[in-house]
């Protein structure tokens, strides 16, 4: 991708769910782990662990361009919206 917006690579390995990535619904929530830096992209609808794929975050950008703006998200933050049209709201993640 031109002018990449992440500091970690574009194949950098993220969390996600099937559902997202086949476009049954969309990402609701972000969050960019303290403790190992993984990138996890979640369903506004509880996710199931036997739905939970991982996908290279190029891949997830590519599927949602909304996320570039969260390119500056720091490590131990998150990221969420009420609706795929809404504007990204953040704050540092809950302990």
């Amino acid at each position: 991708m031109i002018d990449w917006p992440f500091v970690d690579p574009e194949n950098t390995a993220t969390i996600t769910v099937r559902k997202i990535m086949s476009g049954e619904t969309w990402i609701s929530f972000v969050s960019h782990d303290a403790d190992d830096g993984c990138w996890q992209f979640m369903p506004p609808e509880p996710p199931q662990q036997e739905e939970a794929i991982v996908v290279a975050l190029r891949e997830i950008v590519t599927h949602d361009s909304s996320l570039r703006e969260l390119g500056d998200l720091p490590l131990g933050w998150c990221a969420w919206r009420n609706s795929p049209n809404d504007a990204w709201q953040r704050a540092p993640a809950s302990a």
